[in-house]
């Protein structure tokens, strides 16, 4: 199979022994990211803009910190976006605060009156307005932008290298099935690359391996309850002392367990 730069992280990661070849693909892509959003994307001025806007989720706000590298930049980071996110915040409670200030006057009579109306006070639609920025806030995230967008790269190559290399239809059957997290990105990408036939054939295929190891992955577990039963204490553990990481990993993709 001849070798090109947007098949390479791919091709690497199906041959290494995992439950998600996809996960390491993640793993790395966010690994990089961290990185990068520390380094080179400080002199950046569309990285600044975006950080900015976006900011992070949790995890990688945890992420970012818990490296404890470059405190500097996650510093200047953290201080732009919170100038933006604060004016943000602050224009829409400014544009509605004379408004609601009224409605704090308001007798019991006035209330009821526009309950009664089904009429929206500026309270209310205030409420729907800071509401919807706090969720987009929270949902965004530089990082996971990044990330999903290369991964949904990454999915075009599997299924282009999947019906155009032999060798590589072989390997990736050959692998212990993905995550379900990624079993769904596997099954949104058929959906959007192929046609009606491929798509047939690939998810016959790729359900078929799924089902055989989530139900292997299960029996791993099992087994390690047993192994707490004096009846199984002499026993082998066979495959189960990593069964718990195994599992959680399988279920959710990529997670930092101790």
């Amino acid at each position: 199979m001849k070798e090109k730069i947007y098949t390479i992280p791919v091709t690497e990661a199906f041959q290494q022994d995992c439950e998600c070849p996809l996960c390491l693909m993640e793993e790395k892509l966010e690994e990089e990211a961290l990185e990068y959003t520390l380094g080179a994307s400080m002199m950046e001025p569309d990285s600044r803009i975006e950080t900015n806007k976006n900011g992070f989720c949790q995890k990688h706000f945890t992420k970012l910190n818990n490296l404890q590298k470059n405190r500097l930049s996650l510093a200047l980071i953290i201080d732009t976006h919170l100038i933006e996110q604060n004016a943000r915040l602050s224009k829409a409670y400014e544009n509605n605060s004379s408004l609601i200030a009224k409605e704090c006057d308001l007798s019991l009579g006035d209330g009821l009156v526009n309950k009664l109306k089904r009429k929206k006070t500026a309270t209310q639609e205030f409420l729907a307005e800071i509401v919807q920025v706090l969720d987009e806030l929270e949902h965004s995230c530089t990082i996971c932008n990044k990330i999903n967008f290369t991964m949904d790269k990454f999915i075009d190559v599997i299924l282009y290298l999947y019906f155009k290399e032999p060798e590589f239809f072989r390997l990736f059957n050959s692998k212990k099935g993905v995550c379900i997290k990624h079993l769904k990105l596997l099954l949104l990408g058929c959906q959007k690359y192929l046609d009606t036939k491929n798509q047939a054939i690939f998810i016959r295929n790729l359900m078929s391996q799924q089902v055989t190891n989530m139900q292997r992955i299960q029996e791993d577990v099992n087994w390690f309850t047993k192994k707490f039963d004096y009846r199984f204490k002499d026993e082998p553990w066979k495959n189960s002392k990593d069964a718990i990481q195994r599992s959680i990993k399988k279920l959710v993709g990529p997670a930092d367990l101790q």
